[in-house]
């Protein structure tokens, strides 16, 4: 703990330096001549972004210029508003040991998992409280199982040269619970499921800020990051930019992306919406999202490893990643030495978050299962529904429905014959292993549960008998 806050010190020591010089250049940004090359149009549009942006600051009664020491109080102007910030994923290990009576109850399930009879391996789930975990047919390197639902991602190892759990914290769940509050309801689920050591170690954590601003994120090339690292790339979906990674696959990286089209087109975290919505979004500005993933090895490096140090110098940690690791500059092509070009304005608000201060509201509800929404659900049925009414002819609704209803049965009875089920039993097949895969019901049956106890009787009397 001492070598953690020795770390906050010094980073903060060093960054008043950066943070100062920066300061002083960026207060009247660099001359530059004027040229016809593409490069040099950039730069000057880049400048007069900046120019404008401080005038902006001057004439508003909400704030100073953006620099690298801006306060988060400044952030209702035009140029950056603030939504969110946190810890977007969490992924600890715990020292420990599996129980033994785990361990054979989760090596006979896995192996149901891996029945090639689909009515076998909806029973693959373990129930931990309120958690009706799948589990995995496959484990993951030395980890021998893998439990999931919506919550948490748990890998379980009985060797006593490994962590006995490593869990990942569903980015969802963190936003309806701060990270110390989540540990705690998996430190209940773990001590279910062995013996825990040692508190919890961090092996990664990702933090990232949830901004909206007037800034163009395609205004400046690959010069303008000041970084240690080597890859730094820029992407788009269908001609649309889509953001920046620096030091892709390295023990630190960066990604600055539209969150807004990456929602759309990929995760489809519609609950975001609404948190932003609370902060001041207007439901129509994209969303851009600056998040850098820190890994084991820079995090003990800094000597930090329990997850109490990590949270403790979470500003540390942010003010290394953006002022040590990663700058966005105004490139000044009348000097050589990066490291004294200016900071863009963008960084100066991004750089200066307190992470000591509340990071944004929480989500009002959360489920452990991983159930898709009506959005999903309804978009494809219907879907489905309107291919047959024009398929078939018909134009009214509810006739429409009747008749996709007649045709579901018959096509989906037909198959339940050959397979020989009735078409009851078919159809609560179908939804067993939807529940497996959603979280969502547990399929033992009495007769399954009344089987379990028996053969924990048995082995106890054996266990007895022997000793």
């Amino acid at each position: 703990m001492k070598d953690a806050k020795l770390f906050t010190h010094e980073v903060n020591s060093q960054i008043f330096d950066v943070r100062k010089q920066d300061n002083i250049q960026s207060a009247e940004p660099p001359h530059r001549t004027t040229s016809a090359s593409e490069a040099v149009r950039r730069d000057g549009e880049v400048e007069q972004d900046l120019t404008d942006a401080l005038h902006q600051s001057e004439s508003s009664p909400q704030g100073t210029p953006p620099s690298n020491t801006v306060p988060n109080n400044c952030n209702n102007t035009e140029y950056f508003k603030l939504l969110r910030f946190g810890v977007d994923s969490l992924y600890l290990s715990y020292p420990g040991e599996l129980s033994a009576e785990v361990d054979d109850e989760l090596k006979e399930l896995k192996q149901i998992a891996q029945s090639p009879e689909p009515h076998q391996q909806v029973k693959a789930q373990y129930l931990v409280d309120d958690h009706i975990f799948e589990v995995k047919d496959k484990g993951k390197g030395f980890f021998l199982y893998r439990l999931q639902d919506n919550t948490f991602h748990i890998q379980l190892s009985r060797s006593r040269s490994l962590p006995f759990a490593y869990v990942q914290l569903s980015s969802e769940y963190l936003t309806y619970r701060r990270p110390l509050e989540a540990e705690k309801a998996l430190r209940r689920v773990l001590d279910q499921l062995g013996t825990v050591h040692e508190s919890a170690n961090v092996s990664r954590i990702d933090l990232f800020i949830d901004y909206v601003s007037s800034e163009n994120m395609e205004s400046w090339n690959r010069h303008a990051w000041v970084t240690r690292a080597s890859a730094i790339n820029a992407y788009s979906v269908e001609r649309e930019f889509s953001g920046w990674t620096i030091g892709a696959g390295g023990v630190i990286s960066c990604r600055l992306y539209d969150k807004t089209l990456e929602i759309n087109k990929q995760s489809k975290k519609f609950y975001l919406h609404e948190l932003w919505k609370k902060t001041g979004w207007n439901g129509q500005d994209k969303v851009w999202r600056l998040e850098f993933q820190l890994k084991r090895e820079v995090l003990t490096q800094k000597g930090l490893s329990k997850l109490a140090e990590v949270l403790d110098n979470l500003n540390g940690l942010w003010s290394y990643a953006t002022t040590e690791w990663l700058r966005l500059t105004l490139p000044n092509p009348d000097d050589q030495t990066r490291s004294r070009w200016p900071i863009h304005p963008l960084w100066g608000y991004l750089s200066s978050v307190d992470w000591h201060t509340d990071g944004g509201p929480l989500s009002s509800r959360f489920n452990n299962a991983r159930i898709p929404g009506d959005d999903w659900l309804c978009r494809n049925g219907f879907s489905a529904l309107i291919s047959f009414m024009a398929r078939e002819g018909v134009q009214d609704f509810d006739a429409g429905v009747e008749a996709f209803k007649n045709a579901l049965y018959g096509y989906h009875e037909r198959k339940s014959f050959y397979l020989g089920l009735t078409f009851d039993d078919y159809v609560q097949e179908k939804i067993a292993i939807k529940a497996r895969q959603f979280n969502s019901i547990l399929n033992k049956t009495e007769a399954d549960e009344q089987a379990r106890l028996d053969k924990l009787a048995r082995e106890y009397r054996k266990q007895s008998e022997g000793s």
